[in-house]
């Protein structure tokens, strides 16, 4: 290593900052988050900083820099960009035994400031050792990606709990099986579903019994969203990653499901049309045994689970047998895909309200409340509608909408072999079908589809 990773505690220490425009008041943020005493010296103070100084109670000098400012203090920067000053602050510095920073000059420098992950008290920092600043910085958004902000409340627990578990436990290993259990386990879990009381009850309760003292098992509703894998929520990773057995949708793409856990066992519930794989009620009951065999259950679901995902009848078991799930919103297909083919769903112009109906078939027919489909100023969203793309169309021209409304249809939307197929109520049906548009598809009536033309930047990407 270049440089040995050191967490300084800077509270109520006094660091000097050399330098008053943008890049300086970046660096005092850092300082006096980290609960230094900020010291500054600069001819001109951008108003940020002088703002920043104020509240924080900091010194400021409004001078040149001389050696006298290191006078009383711990810690150096140098945000001048200047390179004579910066030059001197660093001799300056060193020849005090000084730990100095040269903003992007490494060899000024005798310590440098990393990219931050901050979830205090849990704080991660990832460096690069001054040879690529940014790169550090895109690997910090990852990992910021990949932690939620909720390990900082966890880190608070389990910290207050410290010297209780010390007490409890005589060894070091039994301390440390017991904290593992604790921070992976249902403690942990209630921590990220926001609920801080139950968790820290919970915790008592494990360390009085010297275990978790938790043994159900867990459902975890996830939205899956329509397929980029990009699109899904922080929590809803987390999960995938932790579930022992995933419960999946035929709409869960395959790029969402290869981010699951990878020894966890999979069970497919797929609904193919009208064509089950298994029932809504097996469903149901096959999450309720998987929890209550102890295991922790992904049930992931394409697009959102409460849009047309069912996901109000499953949480309505749970809730009959007692068993601990979550739930975690996903981007719906409508907004996902809409959004990809570069049609919005509402315009202030166009379209000030937009519905979203299902259009599978049942006895061969598609029974809508057409009358109240066919408004002014609407979008209207149609989920697994394609195999009956020419019954919709005919009654909504049978109830008065225009045989040219715009019409698309979105095939494995936010894909990269993601297809659109534009063109009115009088002729869609017709194109379909030369073009051998398959299911999964979205259908979006209305005027908004229009402006796909000069709003379409998926696929110019």
């Amino acid at each position: 290593m270049d440089f040995l990773p050191i967490f300084y505690n800077l509270q109520q220490q006094r660091c000097l900052l050399v330098g008053g425009g943008d890049v300086a008041l970046r660096k005092a943020s850092l300082l006096v988050s980290a609960g230094a005493k900020l010291c500054v010296v600069a001819p001109q103070l951008c108003p940020d900083l002088e703002t920043l100084i104020h509240e924080h109670g900091g010194e400021y000098y409004p001078t040149d820099y001389t050696a006298a400012h290191l006078e009383g203090v711990v810690l150096v920067i140098s945000a001048i960009e200047d390179q004579a000053v910066d030059e001197q602050v660093s001799a300056d510095a060193k020849q005090q035994g000084l730990p100095v920073n040269v903003v992007d000059k490494p060899a000024l420098s005798n310590f440098i400031i990393p990219a931050v992950i901050d979830r205090s008290p849990i704080v991660m920092a990832v460096s690069s050792g001054g040879q690529s600043p940014v790169l550090a910085r895109l690997l910090r958004g990852k990992l910021e990606s990949m932690i939620p902000a909720s390990y900082g409340r966890l880190g608070q627990l389990a910290g207050r709990f410290r010297e209780q578990v010390k007490a409890r436990f005589e060894t070091l290993n039994q301390r440390r099986v017991f904290w593992e259990s604790v921070l992976q386990g249902p403690v942990a879990e209630m921590i990220f579903a926001g609920k801080d009381r139950q968790a820290e009850r919970l915790l008592e309760q494990a360390l009085e019994e010297g275990s978790t003292g938790h043994s159900d098992g867990e459902v975890y509703l996830v939205g899956g969203g329509p397929g980029d894998p990009d699109l899904l929520t922080f929590k809803a990773l987390r999960l995938m990653q932790q579930a022992d057995v995933v419960v999946y949708d035929r709409l869960v793409s395959h790029r969402v499901l290869d981010l699951c856990r990878r020894d966890a066992d999979r069970v497919f519930v797929g609904k193919n049309c009208n064509q089950h794989v298994i029932s809504q009620e097996d469903i149901n009951a096959l999450l309720v045994k998987l929890a209550k065999e102890g295991k922790r259950v992904l049930r992931l679901k394409g697009g959102d689970p409460f849009i047309f995902g069912r996901g109000g009848e499953e949480i309505g078991e749970l809730m009959a047998e007692d068993i601990p799930f979550q739930v975690v919103p996903g981007i719906t297909s409508a907004s996902g895909c809409a959004a990809y083919a570069g049609i919005p769903l509402t315009h202030q112009n166009y379209a000030q309200s937009v519905r979203f109906v299902t259009g599978h078939l049942k006895d061969g027919h598609c029974d809508l409340p057409w009358p109240e489909l066919v408004r002014e100023h609407q979008t209207l969203v149609i989920y697994m509608g394609l195999l009956s793309l020419t019954q919709i169309c005919e009654q909504l021209m049978r109830h008065g909408m225009s045989p040219r409304m715009p019409i698309a249809l979105v095939e494995n939307g936010t894909l990269p072999e993601q297809r659109i197929l534009t063109g009115t109520l009088a002729d869609i049906a017709d194109q379909a079908a030369v073009t051998d548009f398959q299911p999964p598809a979205l259908i979006i009536i209305g005027k908004v589809v229009a402006l796909r033309d000069r709003l379409d930047w998926y696929s110019q990407s």
